[in-house]
């Protein structure tokens, strides 16, 4: 059992955001698991995501980009020699709406389950601010809905995904405005109220200095709390890593494969086992920053390791390079709910 502030993990195996988060059918799967201790959406944006990859960024991409891309919709492929998959998505084509307003995917599965505490993290993202707002308005109102829903709820902003041509990930300039300006919104929200569970969900860094960069911009929003007499910090979680962008696989590559490349735009976001090493390498630098922080508030900050994990040893390796909670996604794509069984440190 893992407490992340005012929600609760158990046991602390959850899903990442991924497409298969998507709908009703997946998340009341992923719920009713008894080896999942929460539920990761897919990451929503306020009004939903275009797959056809014609699409992916706002603005569309302009003339030299879509040459380089196909007509054909985003997708995922699975590397016959390895648990790794490829993916060309962007995020949910269903608005947050269908998750958290009335009749809402997520509501729903809390109604029918009062007497449950898993909780769900509500993976968001947007190009603008003003439309976060909105989305975190609603995800409150879904808070506060009925008693004990604000411990069942967190959000996290995906700020990492690799497949938008126009939009590079912001976490990849962390003291840039294109990060921060999210950031703020999000504190913002937590200082009002300070039960609200938030996380980003990061990439996968290359570059120790990267890693260091930042943990200096996730500390500069702590301040001292005059009603715990601590340090606090509005960010609880980080979700590490996400997939490995501008990753080719030849069409040969999969089982199936025809064409030349095995993702229509060629290149995709790459996961599961291939970038098992990267992943760990991310926890533990950010582990041991966090650990060994001078702010006490920072070293609170929970972190959910993923990327690669496709076995128990592999969730180990995650325990052991810092992550109290593991999240896996390519494995749920190959095994649907099964694969959590599979990666369970216990029978149950």
């Amino acid at each position: 059992m893992v407490a992340i502030r005012n929600i609760t993990i158990s046991p602390p195996l959850v899903n990442t955001s991924c497409a298969w988060a998507s709908d009703e059918a997946q998340l009341a799967a992923l719920f009713d698991c008894p080896y999942t201790g929460a539920v990761t959406t897919r990451t929503a944006t306020l009004g939903g995501f275009d797959e056809d990859c014609l699409t992916h960024g706002d603005p569309p991409p302009p003339p030299h980009v879509l040459q380089t891309h196909s007509l054909t919709r985003a997708q995922v492929v699975f590397l016959k020699d390895s648990l790794s998959s490829l993916n060309s998505y962007g995020y949910s084509p269903h608005p947050l709406f269908s998750y958290v307003g009335p009749g809402g995917w997520v509501r729903t599965i809390l109604k029918r389950t009062p007497e449950s505490t898993k909780p769900f993290i509500i993976s968001v993202t947007e190009s603008h601010t003003t439309d976060l707002r909105l989305m975190v308005n609603a995800i409150q109102g879904l808070r506060a809905a009925q008693a004990g829903w604000a411990g069942r709820i967190a959000i996290e902003l995906n700020t990492s995904c690799p497949n938008i041509p126009t939009r590079p990930p912001p976490s990849y300039d962390p003291a840039g405005p294109a990060l921060t300006a999210f950031l703020d919104v999000l504190a913002e929200y937590f200082w009002k109220d300070k039960s609200l569970v938030i996380g980003i969900k990061l990439p996968p860094y290359v570059v120790g200095m990267q890693i260091a960069d930042v943990v200096q911009t996730i500390g500069a929003y702590s301040r001292d709390d005059p009603e715990s007499g601590t340090s606090v910090n509005p960010f609880a979680f980080l979700t590490c890593t996400n997939t490995l962008g501008n990753s080719l696989v030849f069409a040969d590559e999969v089982g199936d494969g025809t064409g030349e490349f095995a993702v229509p735009p060629g290149v995709g976001g790459l996961a599961g086992e291939a970038i098992h090493a990267l992943s760990l390498g991310n926890v533990y630098t950010f582990s041991k920053l966090l650990a060994e922080s001078a702010d006490p508030a920072l070293r609170e900050i929970v972190i959910i390791g993923a990327g690669g994990v496709t076995s128990r040893e592999g969730v180990a390796r995650m325990h052991r390079a810092g992550a109290k909670v593991v999240g896996s996604a390519t494995l749920l794509g190959k095994l649907g709910v099964a694969a959590f069984e599979r990666l369970a440190q216990q029978r149950l």
